[in-house]
């Protein structure tokens, strides 16, 4: 199984075999669990794609979800892959192991702190000079973005699939 979000991965991942211990399904979803990827893992790691032959002429910056680093131990795939883009020019954010602050229910039960973490991560992406802030993770994207736009801003979010699949 690959997808998109390291979120959804980490908890197939972490959290379904533990959801049917002491069950039938316990030792399958144990072997799902194994053969369950985020998207650049599965390049990486199974497809053996370092370049996929991408052009993006513009300077991004690179939002590690909380997902990606905690729960699938994610960090330096992703950038190898955009090393590769032609074109594209990488700036690390200052904090980029903190959370944008959505988290799910955590963003809805604590709204005032989700916010202003989103803030702190996007004023941080455009000290860089990026115009694009990138990840593998949906959710933070489409937090980020929000921010983004209610503020009006021009940086934007992009996930990492698309800027892979630019130019060609």
């Amino acid at each position: 199984m690959v997808a998109p979000s390291a979120s959804c991965i980490g908890f197939v991942r972490n959290y379904y075999p533990k959801l049917f211990e002491n069950s039938s399904l316990h030792n399958d979803l144990k072997k799902l669990s194994a053969k369950t990827f985020e998207f650049t893992e599965f390049l990486l790691k199974v497809l053996n794609v370092k370049d996929t032959g991408a052009t993006f002429k513009e300077v991004i910056t690179y939002h590690n979800s909380c997902a990606a680093l905690r729960e699938c131990n994610i960090k330096q795939g992703p950038r190898i892959l955009l090393e590769n883009v032609k074109g594209l020019t990488l700036r690390e954010l200052s904090d980029n192991e903190t959370c944008c602050g959505f988290g799910g229910t955590f963003a809805v039960k604590f709204n005032g702190i989700s916010v202003n973490m989103g803030e702190q991560k996007v004023e941080n992406a455009i000290s860089t000079g990026a115009n694009y802030i990138v990840s593998t993770d949906l959710s933070c994207l489409m937090h980020l973005q929000g921010y983004i736009d209610g503020k009006g801003y021009s940086i934007k979010t992009m996930h990492i699939a698309d800027v892979l699949a630019s130019g060609w």
